[in-house]
């Protein structure tokens, strides 16, 4: 669909205060555009601060919601939805429409009424993965490749992920 990504923010501080940084940026730039909900989960041994101070971190074998826009989403959750598949895979994962996926792909819905979604890794500079950002329409089509390649690049400018653009898996 080629959302436009109105984000034109400064990204200073700890990990934590970027992330907060880029989902406001995306949030108010993206609603208006069918975008229902922007966050990050973090990877296992992962540490954040959550908005109340408190230092939280994800167990083996699941990823934990660290900061979101607008509503509190599923969390825990374990690797084989599709912010799993782009954990493990380190790959952007874009759905084209949710109810065409066969059940053995195993979708995760937190929000029923999601039609579309488009998860992007983060990575360190030595490649390995601390989470995914993930974005969610209740419009089937939203995103494609070129909204996974644009989310990366806000990545690397926040200083939230590393190297070149991941290729895409399109479900």
């Amino acid at each position: 669909m080629n959302l436009r990504y109105p984000v034109s923010s400064r990204f200073e501080g700890s990990r934590e205060a970027r992330m907060r940084q880029l989902v406001a940026a995306l949030w108010a730039g993206l609603a208006e555009q069918g975008v229902s909900w922007v966050g990050f989960y973090t990877a296992p041994g992962v540490r954040f601060v959550d908005g109340r101070g408190v230092e939280q971190s994800a167990g083996p074998g699941e990823l934990l919601l660290a900061v979101r826009e607008p509503k509190p989403a599923c969390s825990p959750i374990g690797l084989e939805g599709m912010c799993g598949r782009s954990y493990l895979s380190r790959e952007a994962v874009v759905v084209a429409d949710v109810e065409a996926l066969p059940p053995e792909v195993g979708y995760v819905a937190c929000d029923p009424r999601d039609r579309s979604e488009v998860v992007v890794p983060c990575l360190e500079l030595d490649g390995r993965c601390w989470g995914v950002l993930d974005l969610d329409s209740l419009a089937p089509g939203c995103f494609d490749a070129a909204d996974a390649r644009a989310l990366h690049g806000l990545l690397v400018e926040a200083g939230l992920s590393h190297g070149a653009p991941p290729e895409v898996q399109r479900l």
